[in-house]
């Protein structure tokens, strides 16, 4: 996937050099590419399009390919889009659902309109390279109608990352040759270095080193920093430590909570972990939604510690368990 990503950006600055860019207002400059939708975008309606953002030194800066959902962009009135000159929304008044558009922004034009200094990751233009999957036409319908059409849309989107996820899971660990045991949630894992004494438990502090990825092979987090800068994810302002969290209390995923228990000292792991006990149908980051993840992990320490108390409860409800608490974070958001 991450290829594809950059030989569609690759192609995007190949058009750049090779072709003539129209000019439009505010220092845009512009290039149809795919242009056979009968019905182009007019004011109100609304565009899924995917999207490349890259520099003129060949270097993607974001992707909704990565994610696999798509982004929504409207087209505004023309009186708004007049007073905005250089916004480029107005471009997508040229295209339809199939078309593609590749524009570039002026980074020296944008540093004298902002005040602001020019960025350094480029030598003169952004580029970015659209291709429009879905046209939603404002025609008569109101706002509602209109938003439960691109509801019903990105549903469906999600669905096909549902159900194309058990293949991902069965893929993988095909390809990778893993002899996995698999527990009644879900979870696989493969312990690749044996620890000693006794595994985890609720309530212990745990010191790790980690390495999360996809299925693809992208790696979207580390503690590692040798790791960061050979997948290009470092950054300088992070400390690069063993992430340390309370078993059972701390927000990591619930794949996490589990495994951690099955693991002592000392113990090297792969973890194979389906959405379900990971982020679900929530993106993150680097990580689509229904993303299985993959995670090489290495437990440094276990410091006992206390089981934490059971939230008070009323009549009628029920005490949350402190074997799987519902992940709010990723294991890197915890630091």
């Amino acid at each position: 996937m991450k290829k594809a990503i950059l030989f569609f950006a690759a192609a995007g600055l190949l058009m750049t050099s090779c072709q003539k860019f129209k000019k439009a207002e505010g220092g845009l400059e512009y290039k149809i590419v795919d242009d056979n939708a009968k019905e182009k975008a007019v004011s109100g309606d609304l565009l899924a399009i995917d999207i490349v953002q890259s520099t003129d030194r060949d270097s993607v800066m974001s992707s909704t390919y990565e994610m696999g959902i798509p982004q929504i962009v409207q087209l505004y009135p023309d009186s708004v889009i007049a007073k905005n000159p250089g916004d480029p929304t107005g471009l997508f008044k040229y295209v339809g659902e199939g078309d593609s558009l590749v524009f570039k922004i002026n980074l020296d034009s944008m540093a004298a309109k902002t005040h602001q200094p020019k960025p350094e990751f480029a030598d003169k233009f952004l580029v970015f390279s659209i291709k429009v999957k879905k046209h939603f036409k404002k025609g008569k319908l109101t706002d509602q109608q209109l938003g439960e059409q691109v509801q019903k849309y990105f549903e469906e989107e999600l669905n096909k990352h549902k159900s194309a996820e058990p293949a991902k899971l069965e893929k993988y660990i095909k390809d990778k040759n893993l002899k996995t045991t698999k527990t009644a949630s879900g979870l696989q894992y493969v312990i690749t270095k044996p620890g000693t004494g006794a595994n985890a438990k609720v309530g212990d502090s745990i010191h790790v080193n980690y390495v999360g990825s996809l299925t693809t092979g992208l790696v979207f987090d580390t503690n590692l920093p040798d790791v960061a800068k050979k997948e290009k994810i470092f950054m300088p302002q992070r400390p690069y430590e063993a992430l340390k969290f309370q078993l059972g209390v701390d927000g990591v995923i619930p794949g996490w909570t589990e495994a951690f228990q099955l693991f002592n000292k000392g113990t090297k792991a792969t973890l194979v972990i389906p959405s379900s006990l990971a982020y679900g149908d929530r993106p993150s980051g680097k990580i689509p939604p229904y993303a299985p993840l993959v995670f090489e992990v290495e437990v440094l320490d276990i410091k006992p510690g206390k089981v934490p108390a059971p939230a008070p409860t009323t009549p009628g409800t029920v005490a949350p368990t402190t074997t799987a608490p519902a992940a709010t974070k990723a294991p890197a958001a915890k630091k």
